[in-house]
């Protein structure tokens, strides 16, 4: 099935239900669908054929959503930015996928007008109180005013449908390609687990160029479900207040927000009686918080989960197993097989630590015209026909095939001849009394290769670095204590939300150097 079937389909099912509300605007399937099919159609218009990339530039917004099913529906390829991308990125990616089209806001313009030199672009659609049309600038109004417009293509599910691009952590983005069958494939997988039906009602916080928020969107439309999108989780009451009003029974969220709300002094458990579902991805919850959110949201099911841009979705902990394996990521989502490997490639064992391999329909088609990255990450599967997913991800499985995340090969610290992995010392600090987040990388040492450093955001000023390491030599092994604790108002973050230990680091490193001079 081609993901544009999704909307057609709940359309055709659902006609008059709301498929999305956003801020005071609110379209039913039926109306999402005839937009979408306006939007397509002067997109075809202006020249773009099947196969050709446009980028979403925008937050979340009604327009975002019908920009990606028209976008879809012209037989193009969509490409989700984040809102907060500047020109530099923006232009680099521009011009490594060839965009031919770019749709953004108003408020975004100029940001696209400083990338465009040098790129394919030749159509810029732009939603809001934008300036005059032109011959390559056209008015997002002005390209769903005919009521009568139709697309017409001839795609299948295994053309392109969306280019991720990753956060560049480690250098300049990768574009992750996924076709119609990779996007249907994760997207079912998902709602199976979670019971999703139509009646559900998601609310979505995250940038929906960020593949966590953009398949709460896909999928809600895929089930018939309605998805209410908020741009932020700035001011928590507010989406409180949201959740209670248009009757929210999903709530995605990564671990920042799960932080903000533990630390909210004011909160009462079953303060959102009509939640039946929780999610967290992007990273794993502490051990500590998930107690802590369980007894908050009593009879809410929480989903602990773990996937990366390259699969969507990897693993999932049956929510009967919170009790039991409480630090688990779970088992292979449905469909999907996922085992741990040595740097031979071959199966390991329980309690063996080595690098998580996915095999499924959903793995990505490689990285867009980099062969050398798809060709270390996508290689031979157990089958002459495939290649499998090697996650980069450091996992150990227990006697009963549960998987637990260790840690980044490439965030493995090098201590006394010991390999320390960050989550551990991080788990021990989660649950320090006056610690709300945490996070651990190595710094250079003449004497033990690396040192364990901790960056920590307290809720109890009081809180001393002695204290803290204190704590840490009572729940860990010596080597993985931190030498050395520094305190901050607030961990960094990539684009998408996740703490980041290379710019926790990188900051740490500039303020030694000021200090230094």
């Amino acid at each position: 099935m081609r993901v544009e079937e999704f909307l057609r389909n709940s359309a055709r099912l659902h006609g008059e239900k709301i498929a999305l509300v956003a801020g005071a605007n609110r379209l039913s399937f039926g109306e999402l669908d005839a937009v979408s099919d306006r939007l397509a159609a002067a997109l075809q218009r202006a020249g773009l054929e099947p196969g050709d990339r446009a980028l979403v530039f925008m937050d979340n917004c009604w327009e975002a959503v019908v920009s990606i099913f028209a976008i879809l529906k012209a037989g193009c390829v969509f490409s989700p930015i984040n809102s907060s991308t500047k020109p530099d990125r923006l232009s680099y990616i521009l011009r490594n996928c060839r965009a031919r089209a770019v749709i953004t806001q108003a408020k975004l313009e100029g940001i696209v007008e400083a990338a465009r030199p040098g790129s394919s672009v030749d159509c810029v659609i732009v939603a809001g109180a934008a300036g005059e049309s032109g011959k390559d600038v056209m008015r997002f109004s002005d390209c769903i005013a005919d009521p009568g417009a139709t697309p017409r293509h001839g795609g299948i599910d295994i053309d392109l449908a969306m280019l991720i691009y990753t956060s560049g952590s480690t250098g300049r983005p990768k574009g992750v390609m996924m076709t119609h069958r990779n996007v249907e494939a994760a997207a079912t997988s998902i709602t199976t687990y979670l019971e999703n039906t139509s009646d559900d009602i998601v609310l979505n916080v995250l940038p929906i160029a960020f593949d966590y928020g953009l398949y709460q969107v896909l999928m809600a439309i895929k089930i018939g479900a309605t998805i209410v999108l908020e741009n932020s989780f700035a001011f928590p009451q507010a989406i409180f207040d949201t959740i209670l009003r248009e009757k929210v029974t999903g709530f995605p969220l990564v671990p920042t927000m799960a932080a903000m709300i533990l630390n909210m002094r004011d909160l009462r458990p079953g303060f959102l009686p009509g939640l039946r579902y929780i999610t967290n991805t992007a990273a794993a919850l502490p051990v500590e918080h998930i107690g802590r959110l369980r007894r908050l949201f009593p009879g809410v099911t929480l989903y602990s989960m773990y996937g990366l841009t390259e699969c969507k979705r990897c693993t999932w902990l049956p929510p009967s197993q919170l009790d039991v394996r409480p630090g688990s990521v779970g088992i292979a989502i449905p469909n999907t097989q996922a085992y741990v490997v040595d740097d031979e490639g071959r199966k390991v064992g329980a309690d063996v630590v080595g690098e998580l391999v996915i095999r499924g329909p959903h793995v990505m088609q490689g990285y867009w015209e980099d062969e050398q990255a798809t060709a270390r990450v996508l290689r031979p599967g157990p089958h002459p026909w495939e290649r499998v997913l090697h996650t980069g991800d450091l996992f150990r499985t227990d006697s009963d095939g549960f998987l637990y995340f260790v840690g980044r090969k490439d965030d493995i610290i090098k201590s006394r001849g010991e390999k320390v992995a960050p989550k551990e010392v991080e788990a021990a600090l989660h649950a320090c009394p006056g610690v709300s987040e945490a996070i651990v990388f190595g710094i250079p040492d003449p004497v033990l290769g690396q040192a364990v450093h901790a960056v920590v955001v307290v809720n109890d000023p009081a809180l001393s670095e002695q204290v803290v390491i204190r704590h840490c030599q009572k729940n860990l092994e010596d080597f993985m204590v931190p030498r050395s604790v520094s305190f901050t108002n607030e961990l960094p973050r990539t684009d998408t939300g996740k703490l980041s230990r290379r710019l926790a680091a990188d900051e740490f490193n500039r303020q030694e150097t000021e200090m230094a001079k």
